[in-house]
């Protein structure tokens, strides 16, 4: 049998441990290194939009990630539920870092440019694919079928979506904008979307 020896603080609690200061040490050691693996992985996914250096042409780039993973999903069977839960789940967060960057400041600055149908149009056709995306979580955990078909409606929804706002909507605003006021639209969404990477 071993004895523990509890060794005195200065105010006279005792150390349980036998090294408290080291516990304390390697606690705090371990909890910065997660804080900068959340930071190094929140910079990496972020990093595909801030390499493209302008905001159109950064969510270009995320548009085109989103349709990778769509097309994925596509080619999946209904035997292929664990790799459906995956893909659903990336595509879940990368759409929904991608509105978080659109609604709290691409859109704002549709409604400052008098394009506000426009932004409240765009905004619905976000809900709607949330909706889409719920759906298709419901039916994989449910074990329903329909699961191609949802998500066949929901891709076509998306496309839809990214024309608007590619070749339409978010040019005639790039064209209303100065370099200052582009360089500032781009900071400010590459920092909404490192919020949520």
């Amino acid at each position: 049998m071993t004895t523990t020896t509890y060794k005195p603080y200065r105010n006279g609690q005792t150390d349980n441990s036998g090294n408290g200061t080291s516990a304390l040490v390697a606690g705090a050691a371990g909890f910065g290194l997660g804080l900068l693996a959340a930071a190094g992985r929140k910079a990496a996914v972020q990093a595909v939009t801030a390499a493209a250096g302008d905001w159109f042409e950064g969510l270009k780039a995320e548009h085109k990630m989103a349709r990778t993973l769509f097309e994925k999903l596509a080619e999946t069977s209904d035997d292929d539920k664990a790799k459906r839960a995956t893909l659903l789940f990336q595509l879940q967060h990368a759409i929904g870092k991608h509105n978080v960057q659109e609604e709290y400041v691409v859109y704002c600055v549709l409604r400052e440019h008098g394009q506000t149908e426009d932004a409240d149009e765009l905004h619905a056709e976000h809900g709607e694919l949330k909706q889409a995306l719920f759906d298709l979580e419901m039916i994989g955990k449910r074990q329903q079928t329909g699961f191609l078909v949802r998500l066949a409606d929901a891709r076509a929804a998306f496309e839809e979506h990214v024309r608007e706002e590619e070749d339409d909507i978010f040019p005639r605003l790039q064209a209303s904008l100065d370099a200052e006021q582009s360089k500032l639209l781009t900071g400010r969404m590459n920092r909404e979307g490192y919020k949520v990477a």
